[in-house]
């Protein structure tokens, strides 16, 4: 909010904003919803990416480690661990996925876990880039077709941890959309679930022509089929697996 909106009340944003350099909406638990359609945005491909790092409550030993790296500089380009529930030590896999209806009826999911990457160009309109195991600067990146909107009904866009020990709350994750035009939209991933593997990160519906990204951060300790069960997906699950990095 900028600081003339307070000297004037009745101009109160219609939604976060982050910084204003940063040129970004924040959806949050007070205003958790934007038009694409209104912002201008509902056109071209759609960029929606997961990206996480360590809290920083977790990094405090990082200095007594500066001494290891200068001896050791490889250990620089391993992948971030942190400190699971138990003794252990556990790498943070984060996991994009996206369960799709179509004005067709047809339902589906894009995801890592058995290969389902989609197809930009055909039905569902929705594709993911790849699978990063590590939780790298670029993150994982599904796109979405929005040329092809009147063909896509509502979108559930979900993060998951696969086969590895819950730390959500070990990680500080974010959920970024970029659109074809204007500002960026971010959410945050920033409820504690210490046991929880999956989390509907937001939803996007079409309705009557109208393309709507609402919040959702709604976190569950299943996996995708009781986010399925949540959500109304009417989806078979069956045990899935990924090929070995």
């Amino acid at each position: 909010m900028a600081f003339w909106d307070n000297l004037f009340p009745g101009r109160a944003a219609p939604f976060d904003s982050g910084n204003a350099a940063s040129n970004a909406i924040d959806l949050t638990k007070r205003r958790p919803s934007v038009s694409l359609t209104k912002q201008g945005a509902a056109t071209g491909n759609l960029r929606v990416n997961l990206s996480w790092r360590m809290r920083t409550s977790d990094i405090e030993g990082r200095s007594r480690q500066s001494g290891r790296l200068l001896r050791n500089p490889s250990q620089l380009f391993k992948p971030e661990v942190v400190q699971a529930h138990t003794q252990g030590m556990v790498n943070v896999d984060l996991d994009l996925g996206c369960l799709y209806e179509l004005a067709d009826g047809s339902k589906g999911v894009v995801q890592p876990l058995g290969g389902f990457f989609g197809d930009l160009n055909a039905a569902p309109y929705v594709k993911l880039s790849g699978d990063d195991r590590f939780g790298g600067s670029s993150g994982e990146t599904i796109f979405v077709n929005l040329d092809h909107r009147d063909s896509i009904k509502r979108l559930l866009f979900f993060a998951y941890i696969y086969d590895q020990t819950p730390a959500f709350d070990r990680t500080h994750a974010k959920v970024t959309l970029y659109p074809s035009n204007g500002p960026r939209i971010e959410i945050e991933l920033d409820e504690r679930a210490p046991q929880a593997r999956s989390c509907a990160v937001f939803s996007m519906e079409n309705v009557k022509g109208e393309l709507t990204v609402r919040r959702e951060v709604r976190f569950v300790y299943g996996f995708q089929a009781e986010l399925d069960r949540l959500y109304g997906w009417g989806l078979q699950w069956g045990r899935g697996y990924k090929t070995k990095a």
